[in-house]
């Protein structure tokens, strides 16, 4: 599978060629803020793998999980990837922006413990707190 991630203005760009080693979505506040929703989406795929283009500026953030590098399309403001110290050598990429891709559903429910309480999902997912 080659998965291809574009922000809101379609300028930046990253192509992902195989599978993502995770898919996720996390309950943390980092990620509810990155998203201004409920949880974020997060496909990680292994640096090699990933080719990016366009523009794109970088704001690092420090977290639970350690350092975070999120870049982002200065025009229309989309975080399209981020690069972080809890897992090295990897690229998550926001799952959303990788819809016109054949990306499987998540597999992992990360930070449930900030985890909505309306929020109900499937029972085969693995949990982490």
């Amino acid at each position: 599978m080659v998965g291809r991630a574009s922000c809101c203005c379609g300028q930046l760009t990253a192509l992902c060629d195989g599978e993502p080693s995770l898919n996720a979505i996390c309950h943390c506040h980092n990620c509810k803020r990155r998203t201004g929703s409920a949880f974020g989406w997060s496909c990680h795929f292994r640096e090699a793998e990933v080719s990016v283009e366009g523009e794109a500026r970088v704001y690092a953030v420090d977290s639970a999980g350690g350092r975070q590098e999120r870049s982002f399309r200065p025009v229309c403001g989309t975080t399209l990837f981020w690069r972080s110290a809890a897992l090295s050598g990897m690229i998550g990429i926001a799952g959303g922006s990788l819809a016109e891709s054949a990306i499987g559903e998540p597999t992992l429910s990360a930070s449930e413990n900030g985890r909505c309480a309306w929020l109900h999902l499937p029972e085969a997912w693995l949990r982490s707190p």
